[in-house]
């Protein structure tokens, strides 16, 4: 009960912090409140805020270390490549992880099109829009298992996520430099349908926000729809998420902000002892104008001591 205990007061913690008053190097220049101030997905780089990775119902009872490498070419002619890195660390207790994750490092290359559609202006502080390499926003997770899976029960996870403020990349038009947050909940159910064939299923919603450039924030709902085969040591899995800001409905007819992504995710992987190795791909489906490839490695270790692999 301690154990739990604590892993819940670290979530209360981090869901308090998106209360306190947070500032960023952004400046506040737009007076008209109501108008889209197209701090969205469809208008930044594919990294700026994705679609976050749909959570399947479960929290890891071991340390989970990830290593990506992650090619995506924009619809409007633009190529991004970048390392994604993540981390999932049991708190003490198999019902709650902290998780963290970002992209170190990315390299763009703009073209023609990206530029126009993006807005970016060339002789801005002489930055080099064309091509170049900037650093990522970093995100802070408290997962919870506040139900565990039964006969006819499914479990439910509950995350709580900050993202931080980028020190580069707006005025290139890649990160927001703003900070953000999230929570969802996910349902999540298993179904064995053969000899060692499982189906995970996985049902998700919340709440997500990020601050714009004009004093205000955009909020927008979460959801997501998940499905994976497990066979034996491979698994298959393919997902529909996305979340759906407000300012796309500008109510004095002013642009239109693309703040509603939508994404189509299928995954592969196998997994060998300690080691997993997957690959994914992602579609754009509105409003986030890229396709994303991702292969890596994940590493496992037992580091509650008390669960095998």
């Amino acid at each position: 009960m301690r154990k739990l205990s604590f892993a819940a007061a670290v979530l209360t913690a981090f869901m308090l912090l998106p209360s306190l008053k947070m500032t960023a190097q952004t400046p506040l220049e737009r007076d008209d409140r109501h108008t889209a101030t197209l701090i969205s997905p469809y208008y930044f780089g594919p990294n700026a805020f994705p679609v976050p990775d749909m959570n399947d119902g479960t929290v890891y009872d071991h340390l989970r270390l990830e290593l990506d490498g992650e090619y995506q070419p924009g619809y409007r002619g633009d190529r991004t490549t970048d390392i994604f890195i993540r981390a999932n660390i049991p708190l003490f207790t198999d019902r709650a992880n902290l998780s963290l994750w970002m992209n170190p490092i990315e390299w763009y290359r703009n073209s023609d099109r990206s530029i126009q559609e993006c807005r970016l202006e060339p002789a801005v502080n002489s930055y080099d829009i064309r091509s170049g390499h900037t650093v990522g926003d970093a995100y802070v997770s408290v997962d919870i298992l506040a139900i565990k899976e039964g006969a006819r029960m499914p479990s439910l996870v509950i995350r709580s996520v900050l993202k931080s403020a980028s020190d580069d990349g707006w005025h290139l038009g890649r990160y927001y430099d703003s900070p953000g947050y999230f929570f969802d909940s996910t349902f999540g159910k298993s179904f064995n349908i053969g000899s060692n064939i499982t189906l995970r299923t996985a049902l998700q919603g919340g709440f997500l926000c990020w601050q714009t450039d004009n004093g205000r924030q955009n909020d927008a709902v979460m959801y997501g729809l998940m499905a994976r085969l497990n066979v034996s040591t491979f698994y298959l899995s393919a997902s529909w998420c996305g979340y759906s800001g407000w300012e796309h409905n500008a109510s004095n007819g002013g642009d239109i902000a693309h703040d509603r992504p939508m994404v189509l995710r299928s995954e592969i992987g196998y997994r060998m002892g300690n080691l997993e190795f997957d690959a994914s791909y992602q579609y754009g489906a509105r409003d986030f104008p890229y396709h994303r490839i991702r292969a890596g490695i994940v590493w496992y270790y037992d580091i509650l001591k008390k669960h095998s692999l």
